[in-house]
């Protein structure tokens, strides 16, 4: 069962990367664009461009999902990522109670630890990194790497 398993958990990485980038994604363009029910406590509306921090996140939110969604810069993106939202939760939430289930916090909670776990194992099956990283390893001339250094 194991083999089976650990022969899969590519795939399982790729479709969580998905599924955790489009929701990242589509809380930004909500509160960007408006769409899907708009920000949070704006009855439909927007954030008002360049007002810190609530503005900056959704722009985070929105690029940082978009690169985690295709694959494409898969553990840098989700650094910053999973860094916003850990100054989402210590700055918003924190202040409300200690605990997320009291503080309103379980959703940043969540996104940090999913996007610090992407950090650490890639984008996973079809992500673009890989196809990023095929066409580079087979441009990359290896009669340079063979040829001396002269002193």
């Amino acid at each position: 069962m194991s083999v089976r398993l650990n022969a899969a958990q590519p795939y399982a990485i790729g479709l969580f990367r998905v599924v955790l980038g489009l929701l990242f994604a589509v809380h930004g363009a909500a509160s960007l664009f408006g769409v899907l029910g708009g920000a949070a406590g704006t009855d439909g509306g927007t954030i008002a461009a360049g007002t810190w921090p609530g503005w900056y996140a959704a722009v985070i939110q929105l690029v940082a999902g978009v690169l985690v969604l295709l694959g494409l810069g898969t553990r840098g993106a989700a650094l910053v990522a999973s860094g916003s939202m850990a100054f989402a939760y210590f700055d918003v939430h924190q202040q409300g109670a200690l605990w997320p289930i009291q503080n309103g916090g379980e959703l940043s909670v969540l996104f940090c630890w999913g996007f610090f776990l992407l950090v650490f194992t890639g984008s996973g099956a079809y992500g673009l990194d890989r196809l990023v990283t095929r066409r580079t390893a087979a441009t990359a001339d290896p009669a340079a790497d063979r040829a001396p250094i002269a002193a």
